[in-house]
């Protein structure tokens, strides 16, 4: 396996990132001893009401919290994005957050219930990417996930201050608006908090065998490897030709050579518009519309940035079918959770877009070539699926 580094990306492990990332989880205890324990009277510090102790409790938290912000700047910034960091990270905001919850639950501020679904979420998540993980799959986090971190944290505060700053003193607690905030905002991130995990649900419904019969029959026609890639050219060619439909092409690590295959069938002029090679991110995101955000939080090979190749060729080539390629044909290029052999592949028509990951096994050749005849058998599906 290669070991080389992607860019904005180091082999040291005592960075300032991770310092402040292990600083973060350190402070955690710091936090749950300022909110639930009688610390004015261990120390003898006079003058600290419950008022002030619950809002100390409640900067220190918020102060904890934003580190997640700044050592994720750091290590982008100063390109020390490390394998360490990537893992510790999202455990440090997960160990804070389970803590800030069970430490209300222990001061009967908040009912358990919340606490589960929170908990259960982030279990069911963590088992998904393991599974994602041992097939060499990373799964990003939507914006759903990051919302609902804001909105846990929000919640969180909420909850810290709201008896400290206006305390319930009617029978019907409703009456508080500060009450009312809190439960609203702690709605909203269950609420968030389930949509989240249902996305991890569909994002690896490939992985954990929910795939619909569609999917089920392109991956069986995946694995028959006796046609060449010049038979299923030739189909191609001749049923767009009988059904009027028009095709075209964005690549990058394939560069051309779905174009190239299909274009070398006799009358596929009537029938190709063109191909876009987009080998670099720039001409991704310039010439087929690939969100940049997608391309520097998720990076070149994943799902979203195949189906939005694919739907920028259908819409800037005017073509009925659109497939695209995204991937790591090696030697060199891998990363965490993407090994050589990586491919995202999408197939957009005017009512759909469907996108599969493969692992292809081989040199680098081998892994284009399989690349070409994987994407020609998704034109094929789409043919027969969208023009019958």
């Amino acid at each position: 396996m290669s070991t080389e580094l992607k860019p904005g990306e180091t082999d040291k492990l005592w960075t300032i990132s991770n310092i402040i990332t292990l600083v973060r989880i350190c402070l955690v205890p710091v936090f749950v001893v300022a909110l639930i324990t009688p610390w004015p009277t261990w120390f003898s510090i006079a003058g600290v009401s419950s008022t002030t102790k619950s809002l100390i409790a409640a900067l220190i938290f918020i102060l904890i919290s934003c580190t997640d912000w700044l050592d994720g700047y750091l290590a982008r910034s100063r390109g020390e994005v490390t394998n360490f960091g990537k893992f510790m990270d999202p455990l440090a905001d997960k160990i804070l957050v389970c803590a800030a919850l069970l430490a209300l639950v222990e001061l009967r501020v908040l009912p358990s219930w919340p606490v589960l679904i929170i908990l259960a979420r982030e279990f069911i998540v963590s088992g998904i990417r393991m599974v994602a993980a041992d097939k060499g799959v990373v799964i990003a986090a939507s914006w759903y996930g990051k919302a609902k971190t804001v909105t846990q944290i929000i919640a969180i505060v909420l909850f810290i201050v709201k008896d400290s700053i206006l305390p319930v003193t009617s029978p019907n607690p409703f009456d508080n608006p500060l009450y009312v905030l809190s439960w609203l905002v702690m709605v909203v991130a269950l609420a968030l908090t389930i949509i989240s995990m249902m996305d991890y649900f569909a994002k690896a419904r490939h992985l954990l065998g929910f795939t619909t019969s569609k999917e089920r029959a392109l991956q069986r026609e995946g694995n028959a490897k006796s046609e060449s890639n010049e038979e299923i050219a030739r189909r191609i060619i001749e049923s767009a030709s009988e059904k009027g439909a028009t095709i075209g092409c964005a690549e990058s690590l394939t560069g051309g050579l779905i174009a190239g295959a299909l274009t070398a069938i006799p009358g596929s002029s009537q029938v190709v518009h063109g191909a876009i090679v987009s080998y670099v991110n720039d001409i991704k995101h310039r010439e087929l519309g690939v969100d940049a955000e997608v391309l520097k939080t998720e990076g070149a090979v994943c799902e979203a940035v195949a189906r939005q190749m694919a739907e920028g060729a259908r819409k800037n080539l005017d073509v009925d079918i659109a497939v695209a390629v995204t991937g790591i044909a090696g030697p060199g290029g891998e990363e965490p959770g993407k090994p050589v052999g990586t491919v995202w592949a999408a197939v957009s028509t005017q009512n759909s877009c469907e996108a599969m990951c493969f692992h292809f096994e081989g040199n680098r050749e081998e892994v284009r070539n399989a690349t070409v005849r994987e994407a020609l058998r998704m034109i094929e599906g789409a043919l027969s699926t969208s023009f019958a």
